[in-house]
């Protein structure tokens, strides 16, 4: 793999490990984060040895969010025009979501593996995953309403699909903290472990159970999942219609039902 400054990405039995690696700035997400992240998710969703990504945070805590410098930074670029200034942000705001868009969009499965602090724009970071599993004291926080700002890559945009529209809002308006015990209980977290180290085999344990499955098959789950966040029930029919007349016909359902007749354990091509 590359070498990243704000990541370590490993892959090895299918699974693609990327690590926020800035543990001695809480995994705060600096410029170098905002960039690479676009190439790493792009990479493993065109990648066909990857089949699953585990998302994680190296040291205490999965990430404190935004880098305050990155944002101060920002504002020192600001001049007197309020248009200009208007356009500017508008711009640095966009590219920013580009960057979790990025994960949402990855073909592969994403899992969160979220540990101490999860706050601000971390929050907003696995809301683009497809699953959350964190330590039961683990820390989450929608911190944006400390600092005077409405969040704006994504948590008001997907979370409320994740943990229905009220308790995202008293999350939102509060900035209140809640642990991994509460997550679990409102569905921001499907599981919790004792530690980190229950955490990131229990994860693990569940990419490698999805990476031995069919990769076609759990592409085209997932695509289909992510067209019915914005579509109707009859136009997501028709669209698994069209994809599974192409699909049904690979190689993997032949090789899944000799497998499950013969009860052995299938081996997919990439």
């Amino acid at each position: 793999m590359s070498d990243y400054k704000a990541f370590r990405v490993e892959l090895a039995d299918k699974i693609a490990h990327v690590e926020i690696n800035r543990p001695e700035k809480i995994n705060a997400m600096n410029a170098d984060f905002w960039v690479e992240i676009i190439d790493i998710f792009r990479w493993a969703s065109e990648n066909d040895e990857v089949r699953v990504v585990v998302l994680s945070g190296a040291g205490k805590h999965f990430s404190s969010g935004i880098d305050l410098m990155l944002l101060a930074s920002v504002g020192a670029q600001l001049g007197k025009d309020v248009g200009r200034n208007a356009l500017a942000l508008r711009r640095k705001i966009l590219e920013l979501q580009a960057s979790f868009n990025a994960v949402d969009t990855c073909s592969k499965p994403v899992l969160a593996a979220i540990q101490g602090y999860c706050l601000g724009g971390a929050i907003d970071l696995i809301s683009a995953c497809d699953m959350r599993y964190s330590t039961t004291d683990a820390q989450f926080s929608i911190k944006e309403i400390d600092i005077g700002m409405a969040a704006d890559v994504g948590t008001l945009q997907r979370l409320p699909r994740l943990i229905g529209d009220g308790m995202m809002r008293e999350l939102a308006y509060t900035g209140r903290t809640i642990d991994g015990e509460e997550a679990r209980s409102i569905g921001l977290v499907n599981r919790t472990y004792a530690d980190r180290d229950a955490l990131l085999e229990g994860v693990f344990a569940l990419a490698r159970e999805i990476a031995a499955k069919s990769p076609v098959a759990v592409r085209g789950t997932k695509e289909m999942i992510r067209y019915m966040r914005d579509h109707r029930v009859d136009d997501g029919l028709e669209y698994i219609a069209t994809w599974n007349a192409a699909m049904l016909q690979s190689a993997d359902l032949r090789v899944a039902m000799a497998a499950h007749m013969n009860k052995q354990k299938p081996e997919f091509a990439d």
